[in-house]
């Protein structure tokens, strides 16, 4: 089973970005809940989670809570059909995804071989656990709209989970690591 490591935002940062997913949402009538918006640091092929665990919690122990910088909309063609948040590769995010990817890589764990290549980013709309499939003109006004209207904040993470893929909140999260505070 695949797993997905990744980055969650506290309360605050969380709702200045709810209302794009929402009007997205509503607009195409994609979701009933909607997902939980977050960045995708890590995909774990199989892991022996009590390892992985472990691994973890040594890495992301000595890190705090920071910001990422969420600049503008992009958009992954199909078969994604997704309207995301660009997060900027600088500073905290990148430093982190780079040493999680590089320890587990270390501990023998099946992740992505090149981590150069993944835009991180916030996923506000896509077919994953969406209600229907939205049509390709859907995908494309929902696309072009969001880039016309732009976005730009800074947000902060306060916690990692690992997830399984699965739509339902209470059995998602394994794992929940929360960052330090100063």
């Amino acid at each position: 089973m695949r797993y997905y490591l990744v980055a969650l935002f506290d309360d605050e940062s969380y709702k200045q970005i709810e209302p794009i997913q929402k009007s997205i949402s509503k607009k195409h009538r994609l979701y009933k809940n909607l997902p939980t918006l977050h960045i995708t640091l890590e995909i774990i092929e199989d892991p022996n989670i009590e390892k992985l665990d472990a691994v973890l919690t040594k890495i992301i122990n000595p890190y705090k809570r920071f910001k990422v910088e969420l600049k503008d909309i992009i958009c992954f063609n199909e078969p994604h059909k997704s309207v995301n948040l660009k997060v900027e590769k600088k500073g905290y995010i990148s430093r982190l995804s780079r040493n999680i990817n590089d320890t587990l890589k270390l501990h023998g764990f099946n992740v992505r071989d090149n981590i150069e290549y993944w835009d991180l980013h916030v996923s506000l709309a896509n077919s994953n656990f969406a209600q229907r499939e939205w049509k390709k003109n859907e995908y494309e006004l929902a696309c072009s709209t969001a880039k016309t209207q732009g976005f730009y904040d800074m947000a902060k993470i306060d916690r990692i989970e690992l997830w399984k893929p699965v739509n339902n909140k209470k059995e998602m999260v394994i794992k929940s690591y929360r960052l330090k505070t100063y």
